[in-house]
C-alpha cells in the first residue's frame, strides 16, 4: 500500500493551516494526500436540532470543500477525503499508521478544543507510529523560503535520534533547505562520571568537544546519504528546550524525536517536544524512535 500524507481537519483556521502544509509537502514529495475528517454527533447536539444524518452532510461538505480548495491550488495532486464519525484519538492514531506522516493544527499555548494541541493532540503524537507535524494558523508558504533551515534536535547515542535525523534530511533535500542539527549539553554533578566516562571526556578534549565529536559521529551517515543537503553543527550548552527554541527564528520546520511516558491517565509526550509545540512559531514534526511502542518510557530531544 502506498503512503499518504494525511491531514486531520476540524474546520478550525489552524486545521485549514496544516492542511495547505500537507497539500505542499504532498506535491513536493509526490505522494497523494488523504484529508480525515472526525465528528461526534453528542458534541454537536447543543449547537443546533439537526439530526445526525443532517449534521453528517454538513461535515462530509466541510470537508470536500476543503479538499476541492486544495485541489483547485495543486492541479494533478491526488487528494483523497475521509469522514469517520468515531474517537478522534482512535481514529487519528490509526490514519498515522498508514501514511507517511499525519499534519495536525495546533494553537500552541492556550485554550486549545478539536485537533489541536490538547489532549486529543497529545495523545495522538504519544501513540503514533509515525511522524506528526503540528502545524499554526499563521503559517503559509512564504515561511518555506530560501534560506530558512530545517532544524533538528539530536542527542545521545547515534541510533537515539536516527529517526528524528533521517526525517529532516528527506525534509531539507526535498526542499532544497539547510540541516541546524542542535545538540544541547548541560554540566553533570561530579559524581555522574564513572572512570570510563572520564577517560572518554579525557581523549575528547573537555565536555564541549566530547559534545561535537557525538554530533558529527550522530550525523555521518546522514550526510553521505544526503551529501547535497548543507548542514550546520550546533552544540550549546543548556536544556535542550531552550536551545531549540533560542534558533527557532530562522527555521521554516522544527523536527524533534520522542519516547512517550505512560502515566496513570494515559500516554504523554515528553517536556522537551512538549515545550517546542507550545512555543515554537514555525511547524514541528515529532518522530517517534523506530523501536518506541505506544507508551514506551524515555524522551529524546
Amino acid at each position: 500500500m502506498t503512503r499518504t500524507i494525511t491531514a486531520g481537519v476540524d474546520g478550525s483556521a489552524e486545521s485549514l493551516a496544516a492542511l495547505a502544509w500537507a497539500g505542499r509537502e504532498a506535491v513536493r514529495r509526490g505522494l497523494a494526500l488523504r484529508v480525515v475528517r472526525v465528528w461526534r454527533y453528542e458534541e454537536h447536539q447543543g449547537l443546533d436540532a439537526a439530526d445526525r444524518d443532517t449534521q453528517d452532510g454538513w461535515v462530509r461538505d466541510a470537508a470536500a470543500e476543503a479538499a476541492r480548495t486544495l485541489a483547485e491550488r495543486h492541479p494533478g495532486l491526488d487528494v483523497r477525503t475521509d469522514v469517520v464519525e468515531g474517537d478522534p484519538v482512535e481514529t487519528l492514531t490509526a490514519a498515522a499508521a498508514d501514511a507517511e506522516l499525519l499534519v495536525l493544527g495546533s494553537r500552541g499555548h492556550g485554550p486549545v478544543v478539536g485537533f489541536l494541541l490538547g489532549s486529543v493532540g497529545q495523545q495522538v503524537i504519544a501513540e503514533s507510529v509515525r511522524p506528526v507535524v503540528l502545524v499554526r494558523a499563521g503559517d503559509d508558504a512564504s515561511r518555506e523560503a530560501a534560506g530558512r533551515e530545517i532544524v533538528v534536535g539530536q542527542h545521545g547515542d547515534p541510533e537515539d535520534s536516527a529517526a528524528a535525523l533521517r526525517f529532516a534530511f528527506e525534509t531539507a533535500a526535498a526542499r532544497g533547505a539547510t540541516v541546524r542539527a542542535v545538540r544541547a549539553w548541560t554540566l553533570p554533578p561530579v559524581f555522574a562520571y564513572s572512570p570510563g566516562s572520564m577517560r572518554l571526556l579525557d581523549e575528547a578534549g573537555g565536555l564541549e568537544p566530547y559534545e561535537k565529536k557525538g554530533l558529527a559521529e550522530a550525523l555521518e551517515p546522514w550526510r553521505q546519504r544526503f551529501p547535497d543537503v548543507p548542514v550546520v553543527e550546533h552544540v550549546e550548552i543548556g536544556s535542550a528546550g531552550q536551545v531549540l527554541l533560542s534558533v527557532a527564528g530562522r527555521a521554516q520546520l522544527m523536527v524533534v524525536g520522542r519516547r512517550a511516558h505512560r502515566t496513570a491517565v494515559g500516554a504523554r509526550i515528553g517536556s522537551v517536544a512538549h515545550g517546542v509545540l507550545h512555543h515554537a512559531e514555525c511547524p514541528v514534526a515529532v518522530v517517534p524512535a523506530p523501536d518506541a511502542p505506544s507508551g514506551s518510557d524515555g524522551e529524546r530531544a
